[in-house]
Order: C-alpha cells, then structure tokens, then sequence
C-alpha cells in the first residue's frame, strides 16, 4: 500500500475551490509590529475549510443518530468527511501541515465507518496583507493495523488492509519523530500508539500502568481508573524527537483532587516511560488539557479549555509551562499567553463573516468551537490552533454547523521565557 493516498476533496462552492490554489503567505508579527504600540499578542492569520468538505472512500455517518440533515449536514455522507481535526504538525514542505480528525462522530458506537487519517493541507491565510483565507486538503494518511499489532477485535478485522476506525481507536494528538515515524495519543483506552510514517502500526498500544477507561478492551472486569474520552487529548515531542509527554484530558476517577492532571515522559528511542511524570492544575475541576507543543526541550505551550461553545466559550487559554519549573507543592506554574476567547484582532481580519448570524469575530476576536484541540509553533513568535468542528456542532453560528477554523496567533518573545515573564 502507499504511503498516502490520492483523493477527490469535495467543496461546496466552486470559488473556494479556485481560491484553494492560492500560495501561502508567509508567517509573521503582526501589520502594525513596527509601530511601537503593537499588541504583544495578536490574531495575524485564519483560515477556514467548510463544514461540509469530503474525500474519497466509503459512506460515513450511518451510525448517526439523528440521521437526515442536522444543521445544514445531510446524514449518512456521501463519502469521507473531512472534520474533527485533533491535532496539526508540520507537513512535507513550506506552509503545508498533517491534520489529523479524531475518531469521527464521538463514539465508539457511531464512528465505525469513518475511517482514521491525518490529511495534508495547505492554509492560505487572510492576513493584513491579503490571503484568501481557504484551505486546500491533499492526500492523506491512513492508519490501519495490516500485522495485526493492536491486540483485538477491530471493524475491519476481516479485511486485507485492515484500516482502522472510529470504533477502534480515538487519536486525539499526533507527533512525528525524527524518523518519520508517527506518535498518536488515544483519548479512548488511553493509551500511545506507534505508527509508521505511511500509517502503519508497527508496535501494540503503549499503557499507562493504572490508567483505563470503560473503553479499554483489556479491563478484563477491572474498575476503570479513568473517565471515558478522557486520555491523551494532548501530547508534546521535544525538538530532539527523544521524548514524548503525554498529559491525560481529565482527572483520574478516584482522585481527591478533581483539579489534577497527569503529564507521563516517553523514551521514543526505549519505547517505554521513562517513570517521570508531572501534574498540572486546572482552573476548574472540570477544565481540560486540549493540546500541547514544546517550545524547547523543557518548555511547553498547552491548552486548557472549558466546554463551552459559541457565546458560551468563555475559557480557553494557552498556557507555557517549564518542566524545570515545579511549585512546592509538585505542580507546574502556568503562564498564561494568550486568552483564546478575546484575541485581539486589530486589523480585523476575522471579518467579514462567512454566514449571516456568526458571533465571536472583529476585534476581539473569540475561538468559539465547543473543542479547540490544537496548537504547533509555526515560528519563535507564532502559534497555530486549530478547532475540532465536531460535525454536526454549533459554536459560531448558532444554526449552521461549525466549519473548520484555522488561526495564526503572534505572542511576542514566545520562545524566550524572559520575555513571557515581562
């Protein structure tokens, strides 16, 4: 099998199509950056794919429920949606990125036809200096388990290639390594997963001693320890590709303190955690740790966010921690660096809107996804996040589902810890 696949990316308006081909512009600080009241943080680039974007391969969604049309999105789809990214590293070359969607519809019982990839896709930023501010989607991806490596019953367990599914796996974060080699971080078991660049899982699924949900198959009658579709939401490589940290979504079931989260060090070169770990307090015991980046080899950039969507997004933040840095008590000391539901916009580039009755855009402009779930450091003073639409979700619009949005955020000095400190 290939490494990716070609596929026929279906938009629904054909001037979105022919903006797709638009180059990238280039990243950078803000217009007004040489002025000496900019603003050290600053939304300087969004894109955004519609809701409704497919790719090839079989119907999807049948499991749905409701089925027929759900604000605006037509059930059981046609083919292959293209939405619920997770997670977004670099791509091949300049300007393109691997996303990768989660497990599709939420559920193991709904999403066993939507099949696992990270798609290629190339950006093209509004900026203050011009940018359609469209999306074009290439090949892709495609996790499947050929060797029979994950250790159970899989939907598609009788076929040659068995790709894998929704009902299989929940990958919510995604890492490369220096050998191209893939690193997923499942939100269901939870549990690290292994693959090749080309998709292939060459290892069985690395767990976390102690750490199971109601979702693991080998819970062989054991109490689960860990709330379903609260694992590894967010997961870190340092630049030298020699760790992992993986940091749980939610608290463990039985924790006194609802507040705590698990961060776990992975050796990539040993295959195993290395029995480092760290913790992390939330705002609010019901907050979540949604994505995470290094900016360093001990300085990372993570989000933490609450469920709220549309008007009701109120908290969602990212957040630089030191691994050095550890309070007495044995947590580490966030930083906040940017507030993602009031950033500033000031050359307005979130307008106009894309549909009559969006909310959230203008100066300041609000991250208004029920799930914000992903972040990667495009430069020293630039942050990508990205939003998981949770198809068929509201959030900006409160009667057309959420397409997905991509957004470029300037942070002044964010990879010189004196400079966040000022």
């Amino acid at each position: 099998m290939s490494t990716c696949k070609s596929m026929a990316v279906v938009v629904m308006t054909v001037a979105a199509m022919a903006a797709a081909a638009a180059a990238t512009l280039p990243v950078g600080s803000p217009a007004s950056a040489d002025t000496a009241d900019h603003p050290r943080v600053a939304l300087v680039g969004r894109a955004v794919l519609p809701a409704a974007t497919l790719a090839s391969g079989p119907r999807s969604g049948a499991m749905v429920d409701p089925l027929g049309v759900v604000n605006g999105i037509t059930f059981p789809r046609p083919s292959q949606p293209v939405q619920g990214f997770s997670a977004v590293i670099d791509g091949r070359t300049s300007g393109e990125y691997l996303a990768m969607p989660d497990n599709g519809y939420g559920s193991k019982i709904n999403s066993g036809d939507f099949l696992i990839r990270a798609y290629y896709i190339r950006p093209d930023f509004k900026t203050a200096r011009g940018g359609s501010g469209v999306v074009s989607v290439g090949d892709y991806v495609s996790f499947r388990d050929p060797n029979n490596r994950i250790g159970f019953e899989i939907a598609n367990g009788t076929s040659p290639d068995r790709l894998l599914t929704g009902a299989d796996i929940d990958p919510e974060s995604l890492q490369r390594a220096p050998n191209g080699d893939l690193w997923v971080g499942d939100e269901f078991c939870p549990w690290i997963l292994h693959f090749s660049s080309d998709g292939v899982l060459i290892d069985p699924p690395f767990q976390i001693p102690g750490v199971r949900s109601t979702n693991n198959p080998w819970l062989d009658g054991q109490q689960a320890t860990q709330p379903n579709s609260r694992g590894f939401e967010a997961m870190a490589i340092t630049p030298d590709g020699k760790y992992l940290y993986a940091a749980l979504e939610g608290a463990n079931s039985a924790d006194k303190d609802q507040y705590r989260r698990y961060v776990y060090e992975f050796s990539v070169a040993d295959k195993a955690l290395t029995g480092r770990t760290w913790q992390y307090h939330t705002t609010q015991p019901n907050y979540m740790v949604a994505d995470m980046a290094a900016l360093d080899e001990h300085r990372l950039v993570l989000i933490e966010r609450d469920g709220g969507k549309g008007l009701n997004a109120t908290f969602r933040e990212l957040n630089v921690v030191d691994l050095n840095d550890v309070s007495p008590d044995g947590f580490l000391r966030p930083r906040t660096v940017v507030d993602l539901s009031a950033v500033p916009d000031p050359d307005l580039i979130s307008l106009p809107a894309i549909h009559d009755g969006d909310v959230g855009l203008g100066n300041p402009f609000r991250v208004t996804c029920e799930s914000v779930e992903a972040v990667h450091p495009v430069n020293d003073s630039t942050l990508l996040v990205g939003c998981d639409n949770n198809l068929p979700n509201l959030g900006r619009n409160p009667s057309v589902a959420d397409d997905s949005e991509f957004i470029l955020v300037h942070v002044d000095g964010l990879k010189r810890s004196s400079d966040l400190d000022r």
